[in-house]
């Protein structure tokens, strides 16, 4: 029998475990089960090249909760240690003092210290216990430690080869001898290990008929080739991912080995609305045990929507295994996921236009964004971006360019994209645009709003505006003037009558000849100052005073339109106020500004002037 202490010049290594390594105490079960995982295949490795020899057996892994006696215990059959191994694996962990311990481990990536992850069990843990026998011939070994720097390592009648470790659960910890708690550990971080994992707890009977099950799918298809994988493969592995989530888009297969490995499969879910919207579901591995769901340094933002699992073990962890920190390989990764992205959606559109097109509406989200904030993405996505317009039809950017090359250019030589942001509710503004012949796309997006204002900047000579921004003769300025039928004194007297007081709108009068075919009154909200509310409305910061400020309206007059020569006639006076505002509300109401006290006055004034035609026609 050997008593001695841990070779560790400070009082005490313990504090230095708990506050340095790890601030998240349920990351102990994560590293003893990854060790017993590299015990095991430890073993099969040397049972390949002939230096552990007998039969294997079955590798696995049991985690064992005793709820009576306070213990959990994690036993494998892989590789064991000999007496002499434990003293130098567990023992001498920290060879020479807490400043030396701490500078080697800081930066390293522990999956295979095997004494560092052990460690972590004194988080949770009165006193530790290990069984071991290694494959090696001799007996078994016992060592345990309650949490100070002395230890026991003893020999034992241990017969059975590979290393068990039984943690006395301290009081402060008592979560952690909870069997949901610990299922739910072991799904979280060990769902992908590639050694089976079973879970079970001393005198809990289980069903005669019932089938051990693992907790943990020990093959899953990112460590295969992407030619052994079908489709269905694919969606399987997606609904093991996210249970209730639709079948996604499609998927891109990662899998690199130069020059730094990287395997994975990144799925394109389906977003119907905006609001649906879930960042932080792509998950990271490290030779398939997992690190954390935030992989923002890793995965370009703007792919921060897409779904599934990334796995490197170039990627640098700290000693938790919990936090990514600088490194060129983090951002060759970034890029090469950048790239697969690009080429995935060019391959589709290329190929496959139109179920690109039938996906767009989930599609357009990623895109859009990654041309906003990468200018590699925005490279290539200029060949594959589609913008579908009201009729339904979906133009790139050069094919809409093309097809509007005429109609649609302004003085300056811009390309003019008119776009709506509601079809529905801008339907009258929509009309007007294509029977003069121009092509309006749909910006409905949550994204739009910026993605219209930084491909202003980023594609040349092009400009966007929206169908309600001007009447449709001024929505392309081409220096072209329209004039009324009516007389300069008839002008003068409309502007006068239109010229109303209207709650919480800055409103501007015009009058103008119009068709006679367009609407008496049309309003129009500026295409600057509504882009500043908008921005200082999800924005703020420098634009959010615009957000305050009242709703520039024009109120463009069509002098050409019949109503106007019999409501100049009308000789009361009343009535003819009553008219010109319900004109205007018409049009407010189109807008979606007729609101509140504004509305039921409108609605109450429509009654009044309709019954007043009842009168003169009864009369």
């Amino acid at each position: 029998m050997q008593k001695g202490q841990i070779r560790v010049q400070t009082e005490n290594i313990f504090p230095i475990i708990k506050k340095f390594l790890y601030s998240d105490h349920e990351i102990f079960l994560r590293e003893l089960v990854s060790n017993a995982v590299d015990a095991s295949q430890k073993l099969k490795t040397l049972s390949s090249i002939g230096e552990a020899k007998g039969e294997l057996g079955e590798l696995r892994i049991d985690v064992v909760l005793d709820t009576k006696e306070k213990t959990l215990s994690i036993i494998d059959s892989g590789v064991g240690m000999t007496g002499e191994e434990v003293d130098k694996y567990i023992n001498q962990v920290a060879f020479s003092g807490a400043e030396e311990f701490m500078e080697k481990y800081k930066d390293a990536n522990i999956i295979g210290h095997f004494g560092l992850g052990f460690y972590s069990s004194f988080m949770v843990s009165d006193k530790v216990e290990i069984f071991t026998k290694s494959h090696k011939e001799g007996s078994g070994v016992y060592w345990s430690c309650d949490g100070s720097p002395e230890f026991e390592l003893y020999d034992v009648d241990y017969s059975v080869r590979g290393t068990k470790i039984v943690l006395h659960v301290n009081e402060e910890s008592k979560e952690f001898l909870e069997a949901g708690r610990i299922k739910g550990i072991l799904e979280r971080f060990c769902k992908f290990l590639p050694v089976a994992i079973y879970f079970s707890e001393v005198g809990v009977e289980k069903e005669a008929d019932a089938e051990e099950k693992s907790i943990n799918n020990t093959d899953p298809i990112w460590i295969k080739k992407p030619s052994e994988l079908t489709k269905e493969d694919y969606e399987k592995f997606y609904k093991e991912l996210y249970p209730y989530n639709e079948t996604p888009l499609f998927w891109i297969h990662l899998n690199v080995d130069y020059p730094f490995n990287l395997t994975g499969v990144l799925y394109f879910p389906k977003i119907k609305q905006s609001y649906e919207i879930q960042k932080d579901k792509i998950q990271l591995y490290c030779n398939q045990v997992f690190v954390t769901d935030e992989v923002k340094d890793i995965v370009p933002e703007f792919l921060m929507l897409l779904q599934g699992v990334i796995d490197s073990p170039d990627i640098p962890l700290n000693v938790s295994r919990s936090y990514l920190q600088g490194d060129p390989n983090v951002k060759k990764i970034n890029a090469h996921i950048t790239k697969k992205v690009a080429d995935k959606l060019d391959e589709i559109f290329r190929n496959e236009r139109t179920s690109l097109e039938e996906k767009w509406e989930s599609l357009g989200l990623f895109v859009k964004y990654g041309m906003m904030t990468d200018d590699k993405f925005l490279e290539k996505a200029n060949k594959f971006l589609v913008m579908e317009d009201t009729a339904g039809k979906f133009h790139t950017i050069e094919e809409y360019k093309i097809a509007t090359e005429v109609l649609q250019k302004n003085k300056d030589g811009k390309q003019v994209i008119l776009y709506t942001t509601n079809p529905v509710q801008q339907d009258a503004y929509v009309q007007a645009c294509t029977n003069k012949g121009y092509i309006v796309v749909k910006m409905e997006t949550l994204v739009d709003a910026a993605f219209i204002n930084t491909m202003e900047m980023k594609w040349e000579n092009v400009s966007f505006v929206r169908v309600d921004a001007d009447i449709v003769d001024n929505l392309i300025d081409k220096q072209e003037s329209s004039e009324s039928v009516l007389s300069k004194d008839e002008e003068t007297k409309l502007k006068d009558l239109f010229t109303l007081p209207i709650s919480d709108l800055h409103v501007t009068t015009e009058v103008k000849g119009l068709s006679p075919q367009s609407a008496p009154v049309v309003a129009t909200r500026p295409e600057f100052m509504r882009r500043m509310k908008d921005m200082g409305a999800v924005g703020g910061g420098m634009t959010a005073f615009y957000a305050q400020m009242p709703d520039e309206v024009t109120l463009t007059v069509n002098g050409n339109h019949p109503i106007y020569q019999t409501l100049l006639k009308e000789t009361n006076t009343d009535v003819q106020l009553k008219q010109v505002r319900n004109l205007a509300d018409l049009a407010l109401l189109s807008q979606g500004l007729l609101k509140g006290t504004e509305l039921t006055n409108f609605i109450n004034r429509s009654v009044d002037l309709m019954q007043g035609e009842s009168k003169v026609v009864e009369a």
